[in-house]
C-alpha cells in the first residue's frame, strides 16, 4: 500500500474509482490542472460495463475539450461524432405538434428588454411558431446545415452548439489523453474499502489484495455509487413523484440519412423516445414509466420506430431519479451517476460530470479542506441539480397528451420553485435566472412556449418603439436567421469535408 500522507502532502495523491465517461473526464481534467506534483489514479475493471446513454451534449461541452487541447475535427472523427443545434420537441402537446430547444440567441434584444418581449407586442403569441424564424440555430437545424460560423464581432451569427458521439469513443479518446499526461490507470476489481477513524476513505482494496491510498478519492462507480453510497452512505434523494420514469431501453439503429444536426426527443403514451445521428449508427432510445408500459411492451415500441435495422438487442436500464444529498463527503466526491441521475431528456448527464469537475476544481483541496468550502461545493451543486430537475418536470407538466401517463404528469403540484417561475412568465413573459443555473432564458421561453404557455402581456418597455420601427425590427432579424442558415453547407457535406469518421469495422 502507499504510504502514509505526510503533513506537506495532503491531497497529493487522487484516486479516482471508476472509468466511463465520467471517470476519465475527471482523470484527463485533473491531468491538465491540477498541481503537476498530484499523483492520479484511476481504477476500473474491463468486465463492468458503461452505462453508455449519454451520447447527446450541450455547448458547454465545447469549452471543456478546448481546455484540454482536443482539436473539434480529431475529436469528432475519433468518437464518430456529429454536430447539434438543439433539440426537437416533437409529440408533447400531442400527436403532429414539435417545436426545437434551439441553442445560440433569439433575436436580439435591445436596451434592457429581451428579444422576446418585442416578438410578443408584435403579434407572436398568435404565431407561437414564428419565434423559430428569428433563431439562427433554429433554422439552420431545420435545413440541415451546419458549419461552425461564429459570425463578426459586430454582427454575431447567434450560432451555438454542442455534440453527439459515442460516449465509450470518448472516455477511450480521454483515457488516450489522460495517460500521456501522467495518469495512471489500474485494471481491477474494487473487493473492499477502508476507513479512517474520522470515516474518511483510507484505501481500497482490489480482489488481488492490491491496496490503493488516497488524500482524495473520486466516485465514478456508477449507479452502484461505491464510495459516496455503500461507504459513506450519503442518503438519496429520490424525485420519482416528480420524474416518474424509471426504465430506458437503448440500441443502436441504422444511420440517418440526411444526418440532422439535431436530437429528436419523441413523446410516446408512457414517456418519450430519443434519436441521435451519429456519423455511422444512431442512437435510439426509449425512456418509460413501468408502471404504464411493460418492458416487452417498451421493446416492441422502440423497435417498431427505428428507422432502419436495429445493430444489436436493446439494453435495459433501471433508474431512480435523484441525487446524493451531498456529492462532497469527507475526502470523497461523487460524479457522473454516482452523484445521482436525471434522464437524459435535455442531454444533461455529461455537463454535470464537467460542471462537477470545475467546481471541484474551483475548491481544490491543497490542504484538507475547511467544512465551511465542501458546505459551498454542495450548496453550489444542489442547486445546479435541483434547476434542472424543475426544468425537465416543465416538459411533462406543460403537456396536452391524454394518455393516463400524461394527465397524471399534468396533475401533479408543481415544486414551489418551478410554481412561481411559471406564474412569472405567464403575466409578463418575465424569467429570472438564479445564480449560475445551468439553461438561461433562451431555453426556458422555447419550452415554455413550444408546450403552449403563453404570456398573458409583455415588457411594458417594448412599447417604447412605434409600430413601424417594430416591424423593421422584428423583419431585420427574421432576415439575419435565414441568412446565417443560407450561408452554411449542409451538415453532412461539413462533416465529410472536415470531420469525417473512419468506417467502423463492427457495430457495437
Amino acid at each position: 500500500m502507499d504510504a502514509a500522507p505526510s503533513a506537506d502532502h495532503i491531497a497529493q495523491r487522487v484516486v479516482i474509482v471508476g472509468g466511463g465517461t465520467a471517470g476519465w473526464m475527471a482523470a484527463a481534467a485533473l491531468a491538465r490542472f491540477a498541481p503537476a506534483s498530484t499523483r492520479i489514479t484511476l481504477i476500473e475493471s474491463d468486465a463492468i460495463g458503461t452505462v453508455g446513454v449519454g451520447e447527446a451534449t450541450i455547448p458547454g461541452i465545447r469549452l471543456f475539450n478546448q481546455m484540454l487541447g482536443l482539436d473539434e475535427a480529431e475529436f469528432l472523427r475519433a468518437t464518430n461524432g456529429s454536430f447539434k443545434l438543439g433539440i426537437r420537441f416533437e409529440g408533447w402537446s400531442g400527436e403532429g405538434s414539435g417545436y426545437l430547444h434551439a441553442f445560440g440567441s433569439i433575436g436580439r434584444g435591445l436596451g434592457l428588454v429581451p428579444f422576446h418581449h418585442y416578438w410578443l407586442r408584435g403579434g407572436g403569441a398568435a404565431n407561437p411558431a414564428s419565434l423559430w424564424g428569428h433563431m439562427p440555430s433554429a433554422q439552420a437545424a431545420m435545413a440541415g446545415r451546419f458549419a461552425p460560423d461564429p459570425g463578426r464581432p459586430d454582427l454575431p451569427s447567434g450560432l451555438a452548439w454542442a455534440y453527439h458521439f459515442d460516449a465509450s469513443l470518448y472516455a477511450a479518446l480521454l483515457r488516450r489523453h489522460a495517460e500521456a499526461a501522467g495518469v495512471v490507470r489500474v485494471e481491477g476489481r474494487i473487493a473492499s474499502v477502508a476507513r479512517e477513524t474520522g470515516g474518511r476513505v483510507d484505501h481500497v482494496v482490489l480482489d488481488g489484495g492490491q491496496a490503493h491510498a488516497g488524500d482524495l478519492f473520486i466516485d465514478c462507480t456508477g449507479f452502484r455509487a461505491l464510495l459516496i453510497g455503500e461507504t459513506l452512505a450519503e442518503p438519496f434523494d429520490d424525485w420519482s413523484e416528480l420524474l416518474p420514469c424509471d426504465r430506458a431501453l437503448a440500441v443502436a439503429g441504422e444511420r440517418t440519412s440526411p444526418l440532422p444536426p439535431y436530437t429528436r426527443a419523441i413523446a410516446h403514451g408512457a414517456g418519450w423516445r430519443w434519436r441521435i445521428p451519429l456519423q455511422y449508427r444512431t442512437g435510439n432510445g426509449l425512456v418509460y414509466d413501468s408502471r404504464h408500459l411493460s418492458d416487452d411492451e417498451a421493446a416492441d415500441r422502440l423497435l417498431t420506430a427505428l428507422n432502419g435495422k436495429a445493430m444489436g438487442e436493446p439494453r435495459c436500464l433501471r433508474f431512480s431519479p435523484g441525487r446524493r444529498r451531498r456529492a462532497w463527503v469527507g475526502n470523497c466526491v461523487a460524479l457522473g451517476l454516482a452523484a445521482g441521475f436525471l434522464e437524459p431528456l435535455e442531454s444533461t448527464s455529461i455537463h454535470l460530470i464537467q460542471s462537477g469537475i470545475a467546481r471541484l476544481l474551483d475548491y481544490w483541496p491543497g490542504t484538507i479542506p475547511p467544512a465551511i468550502e465542501i458546505e459551498a461545493y454542495n450548496r453550489e451543486t444542489a442547486a445546479e441539480w435541483l434547476a434542472i430537475r424543475d426544468f425537465l418536470i416543465l416538459h411533462y407538466h406543460a403537456n396536452t397528451r391524454p394518455e393516463p401517463f400524461w394527465t397524471e404528469r399534468r396533475a401533479v403540484p408543481l415544486p414551489d420553485s418551478l410554481a412561481a417561475r411559471i406564474a412569472l412568465f405567464r403575466a409578463n413573459g418575465r424569467f429570472r435566472r438564479e445564480g449560475e443555473e445551468l439553461f438561461a432564458e433562451p431555453a426556458w421561453v422555447q419550452v415554455m412556449i413550444g408546450q403552449g404557455i403563453m404570456p398573458a402581456g409583455h415588457h411594458a418597455l417594448a412599447d417604447t418603439l412605434s409600430a413601424d420601427e417594430l416591424d423593421d425590427f422584428l423583419s431585420l432579424t427574421r432576415r439575419h436567421a435565414a441568412q446565417v442558415a443560407a450561408r452554411l453547407p449542409t451538415h453532412d457535406a461539413f462533416l465529410a469535408a472536415h470531420c469525417a469518421a473512419p468506417a467502423p469495422k463492427v457495430f457495437a
